[in-house]
């Protein structure tokens, strides 16, 4: 069974449609998108749905283009409204937000931002500079116009997802971020919406960043050095594979400690590029069994 949502193009709209639940108490659910929605978008509003029960889930879908640098994709990034709302009613939607550039910033690049802090700076950051800045400004505003109760967002964007939920805790904004599973296909890609933009030949290749992430994860166990090693293998295998970073992290994306005791859970992340396609992917691990039995530090 399908429910039509209702599309609020305009913040008025959004206010108005989301009254009633505001005055009867009802949770409130967002699930901040740039559209061109797949089944992993679907999975963050089934995650939402659960979490606010009978009160309304909000989709946005706005392209944002203060997180876009130069020479990157927003001019091509894909538009499929329709396409989007028929997601959006199969999977139950309450209220699909999607406003023109000119309602969300209707001055113009706004002259107060969100600084994201020097988890910024690195991995995606440090490829893509004030990107960050970017994403935390729009999901504030859009925190600011819902009001949600719970925020939904995937851990394929891992970094992104740290990062809002430190600006969640630090600026007291009252919302439970909640970071959802990655979806994948049958043979392991992380869904995307850039996928799309993939040939035959780039798709196969695709295919060596999960296998990377998943031989790290098995590597592991006999230590950091080990886990990088075997991704790295599978990394060169992909001849049109363009690497950006490959890095084990914290989990919360700080360094890991020199030497990493047996038995710490860690974060292995990497971005590459397939012609003019950017992909990224995550996954956890632990490094060394916890009694130290394989474990065997290795050059970071």
């Amino acid at each position: 069974m399908t429910t039509t949502p209702v599309l609020a193009p305009t913040r008025e709209e959004l206010s108005a449609l989301l009254a009633e639940a505001r005055r009867a108490g009802r949770p409130v659910g967002l699930v901040p998108t740039m559209g061109a929605l797949h089944e992993g978008h679907a999975s963050l509003v089934r995650e939402a749905r659960a979490r606010v029960g009978d009160g309304p889930v909000v989709v946005s879908i706005f392209v944002n283009p203060l997180q876009f640098g130069a020479g990157e994709d927003l001019d091509r990034y894909p538009r499929t409204l329709d396409a989007d709302l028929e997601v959006c009613a199969r999977e139950g939607v309450d209220v699909v937000f999607a406003p023109s550039v000119e309602e969300v910033y209707p001055g113009g690049d706004p002259m107060v931002t969100v600084e994201p802090g020097p988890l910024a700076d690195v991995l995606e950051g440090r490829s893509r500079p004030g990107h960050f800045r970017g994403v935390l400004t729009v999901v504030a505003k859009l925190l600011g116009l819902v009001r949600p109760d719970v925020a939904v967002f995937g851990q394929k964007d891992y970094q992104q997802l740290a990062l809002v939920r430190r600006m969640a805790a630090d600026l007291c904004l009252g919302v439970d971020v909640v970071g959802a599973e990655t979806v994948r296909e049958p043979d392991g890609l992380a869904l995307s919406s850039r996928n799309r933009y993939l040939d035959e030949e780039q798709r196969t290749e695709a295919l060596a960043l999960s296998r990377a992430l998943r031989a790290a994860q098995e590597a592991a166990t006999y230590g950091l050095g080990p886990a990088l090693d075997a991704a790295r293998a599978e990394l060169r295998a992909a001849r049109t594979l363009d690497l950006d970073y490959l890095e084990v992290t914290t989990p919360g994306l700080e360094a890991l400690p020199d030497p990493v005791p047996a038995g710490t859970e860690a974060r292995v992340l990497v971005a590459a590029r397939l012609g003019t396609t950017r992909l990224i992917d995550n996954m956890p691990l632990v490094v060394g069994h916890p009694d130290g039995a394989h474990d065997q530090q290795g050059e970071r």
